[in-house]
């Protein structure tokens, strides 16, 4: 046993000794206060005022001051534009908008509009991290834009969280910028979703992470379960721009499980883990539920690391209902399925994420990993300069058994580009790399090839 230590212990050593000296920074100490600021009283506040609108279909009425998705959305702009006079407008808050026509749930020429606001960032303003909630709902029938539609869980509770997020991320100053999108056309087809893709790829936006919650303040599940504790994540596998070349070198190299979402997916439950209490991810390999779908897909679909945030037990009664009493079950999304403490951690577990990756420095670039028939296995990136790697304090690795769900081992290896893990047989294991910043905020794990790349 004692010589199993000792070889343990000497595992690094050799070309790796220098890196062993350099100390990691410390806990994001910050964090902790970002995750106990957001007020579950506001986000009800905010989630009941969307459902005062009446409905929020995305044909619905736009001219009204108080009703409709026009006034919904003009809502969410004026409330983006108090946040930013706040913090002497740090925001700056836009509409993205296109047309859309011809389309089985949007047959008419339509303006489908989004609001985002946008905290850029001190050093790295072009890299971005997104926050999303929808502002449009809908009942049974989908293309009924004039009946009553509150709802307030799907998706009033995920937009008053990315209000909330604004409120309190802003009074904060981050590397990277931050974008908190009120989404819309969901219900019809996710159409604001592929229109801010589009925007973003058109202004040349580097989008490394969107985090979509949709329904995040419903704890008592159709099932019979109520749970105020877990929240789930899903995440792609293989990415949707993935080239026929990329596939043939990922089925010799892995990396089915291991594409940017997915490792989104596990920083967040990182997150979780290290910076909140009694709430714990749950996290789903797959895109979205069961052949169903959600506004991050739009920026899979552009090649765009991005998860769904949600609770874990739906109550279908609530969802996509008619507004009704039958055989003594009540139907619709209404404010009393909403539950305002819920909703605070599920928004606090985004506020965590979201400045985590925010404060951290530039993604690992063009990780690459070597070593086949070898007993060690290399890892090399590239390291960025200028202004936007000022923070930077180092790397730490990560590696893992291939049939383990999550990161198990990693190590601060200090301020270098390549590292080797001697005697750790790359046949065995999975390999990535995160970028650490001096106050300790670090980047999720990069994947060494395409298949991974951030």
């Amino acid at each position: 046993m004692k010589k199993l230590l000792l070889a343990t212990a000497c595992l690094f050593l050799g070309s790796n000794a220098l890196a062993q000296e350099t100390a990691p920074p410390g806990e994001v100490m910050k964090l902790y206060d970002i995750a106990v600021a957001p007020s579950a009283e506001r986000i009800v506040a905010d989630t009941q005022t969307l459902v005062d609108f009446g409905t929020r279909h995305t044909l619905s009425e736009t001219e009204s001051d108080t009703r409709g998705i026009g006034a919904a959305r003009r809502w969410i702009y004026d409330e983006f534009r108090k946040i930013s006079a706040e913090c002497g407008g740090c925001l700056e808050v836009i509409y993205v908008s296109d047309f859309v026509e011809g389309e089985t749930r949007i047959p008419e020429r339509t303006e489908v509009v989004s609001v985002l606001a946008i905290q850029r960032g001190t050093l790295d303003p072009n890299r971005f991290v997104v926050m999303s909630g929808d502002i449009d709902s809908r009942v049974t029938d989908p293309m009924n834009a004039t009946d009553d539609s509150p709802g307030a869980n799907d998706n009033a509770s995920g937009m008053a969280g990315t209000i909330e997020a604004a409120r309190i991320l802003s009074k904060y100053e981050f590397p990277g910028s931050i974008i908190y999108a009120g989404l819309a056309g969901e219900e019809q087809g996710l159409f604001g979703g592929k229109i801010v893709a589009a925007h973003a790829l058109e202004k040349g936006w580097e989008i490394k992470a969107v985090l979509n919650n949709d329904m995040i303040s419903n704890i008592a599940g159709i099932d019979g379960v109520i749970d105020n504790t877990t929240a789930r994540v899903f995440s792609e596998g293989t990415r949707a721009t993935e080239t026929p070349e990329e596939a043939r070198l990922r089925r010799f190299t892995g990396g089915e499980v291991d594409s940017p979402s997915r490792n989104l997916a596990r920083y967040i439950d990182r997150m979780a883990d290290q910076y909140l209490t009694n709430l714990d991810v749950m996290m789903v390999y797959r895109l979205d539920r069961y052949r169903r779908g959600g506004h991050h897909r739009p920026f899979n679909d552009a090649g765009m690391p991005g998860v769904r945030i949600m609770e874990t037990h739906e109550h279908y009664d609530r969802q996509h209902q008619d507004l009704r009493t039958e055989g003594g079950r009540i139907y619709g999304d209404t404010m009393d399925g909403v539950d305002g403490d819920y909703a605070a951690k599920l928004t606090a577990l985004n506020m965590v994420s979201l400045a985590g990756m925010a404060g951290a420095p530039p993604f690992p670039a063009n990780v690459e990993a070597q070593g086949a028939v070898s007993p060690s296995a290399t890892l090399t990136w590239e390291r960025p300069s200028g202004k936007a790697a000022r923070n930077l304090a180092g790397y730490r690795v990560y590696w893992r058994l291939t049939t383990e769900p999550t990161w198990t081992h990693s190590r601060y290896v200090g301020d270098v580009s390549a590292y080797t893990f001697e005697n750790l047989v790359i046949d065995n294991y999975y390999f990535g790399v995160a970028a650490v910043a001096e106050d300790g905020s670090e980047t999720p794990v990069v994947f060494p090839g395409p298949a991974g790349r951030f």
